[in-house]
């Protein structure tokens, strides 16, 4: 049975709004809207909820899922793919979303160099020999920044109507306040650590002694990595075996930000244009009792428009202009916009990005945008 679901069948009279496990979750994500880890990894992912709920922090990049479980994973590891609106509207930074399936008890070269490390309520499901482990694991060969780990409070269980022994059958042991501190405190002291003790879902008015109904501590390294401090160690052989792998689409990836800043300078071109038509749609109105014409307007012979085209263009224009059945609308107005200066950065880049992608004035100075539909219309 699902550990939250177990978990809510024992909370009888005591509720918890939210439940307890999205409490859980929303510590975490709080913690990064906090610190803002750009690599983030969930050791006993289960049904990777909680990578779900982290892939929209827009600091993470790299997001990772560790399980025991293949098939757990597997269950619900479709909500970590790309959706349709992330090709159309591509996000500024990167992500990379990795699911692995093995044992926190084995090191794996590609769970280093991670900012935050979450253990949530995983702790209680490992066998001895596995906890006598993952410390080693988790802080002498991961070494990340900082870790998480939420555990059962033992002593919060009498409030719980219906938990006997424990909370879940797969439990091998759970700790009281005591206990979990004292472990900690140990690692913490062994692997140049600080930790700091919290926990969600608190107890009764009058029975604070209890504790929380979740422990949780909160481990950070004390010392930033070095050559001198890092861990060399590193296994000769992948232990992991990866189940899924997600490389969303980013403007860092300059295919991506060429579709994008081509969609904007194109569809800037067409408002630009349509404005310009409006305008002097409704200057014609005000000298001409009959219908618009645009094409007899401002369709000139070719000598002359070349002639226009090159003054201006040459004078690099800042206004756009009709020139027979197109607009020419500068790159410099178009880069003007904000949405294109984000994108680019740069003049220089616009150029570069839509070149051979969009039609452009012979010199390159302005993108040339067709009239020929609005004057089909006025005809009709």
């Amino acid at each position: 049975m699902d550990k939250n679901v177990q978990e809510e069948r024992f909370m009888g009279m005591i509720k918890f709004t939210p439940p307890l496990y999205k409490q859980r979750y929303q510590f975490i994500k709080d913690l990064v809207g906090k610190y803002k880890p750009k690599k983030v990894a969930d050791l006993g992912c289960a049904d990777c909820t909680l990578l779900w709920m982290l892939k929209f922090c827009s600091c993470i990049e790299v997001l990772a899922g560790l399980d025991i479980c293949e098939n757990v994973m597997k269950e619900k590891m479709h909500r970590l793919s790309p959706l349709p609106g992330d090709y159309l509207q591509p996000a500024e930074r990167s992500l990379t979303v990795t699911l692995h399936h093995g044992s926190v008890a084995h090191k794996d070269p590609c769970m280093l160099g991670f900012d935050l490390v979450t253990c949530i309520e995983l702790i209680e499901h490992l066998e001895e020999s596995e906890l006598e482990k993952f410390p080693e694991v988790v802080f002498g060969f991961m070494a990340p920044t900082m870790v998480v780990i939420s555990t059962p409070n033992s002593e919060f269980n009498p409030l719980l109507p219906g938990v006997t022994l424990f909370r879940h059958p797969d439990h091998k042991f759970e700790w009281n306040q005591a206990e979990f501190q004292s472990w900690a405190l140990n690692i913490a002291r062994c692997y140049d650590y600080s930790v700091e003790f919290t926990g969600v879902g608190p107890p009764p008015t009058g029975m604070e002694d209890v504790g929380f109904c979740t422990q949780i501590g909160v481990f950070v390294r004390k010392y930033s990595q070095t050559s001198e401090t890092a861990h060399f160690e590193k296994p000769t052989k992948a232990a992991y075996k990866t189940v899924f792998k997600a490389v969303y689409p980013s403007l860092k990836d300059e295919k991506y930000l060429q579709n994008a800043v081509v969609s904007e300078v194109i569809f800037t071109a067409q408002v630009i244009k349509r404005s310009l038509l409006d305008h002097l749609k409704s200057e014609h109105e005000e000298y001409n009792d009959g219908p618009v014409e645009i094409k007899s307007k401002f369709q000139h012979s070719k000598n002359c428009v070349s002639e226009d085209l090159e003054k201006l263009a040459v004078g690099k224009s800042l206004e756009p202009f009709v020139n027979g059945n197109a607009v020419y609308v500068p790159l410099t107005k178009i880069f003007s916009f904000p949405k294109v200066n984000q994108l680019c950065g740069t003049f220089e880049k616009l150029c570069k990005l839509i070149t051979g992608k969009v039609t452009l004035s012979s010199d390159g100075s302005g993108v040339m945008v067709n009239t020929e539909h609005e004057n089909e219309e006025e005809e009709n």
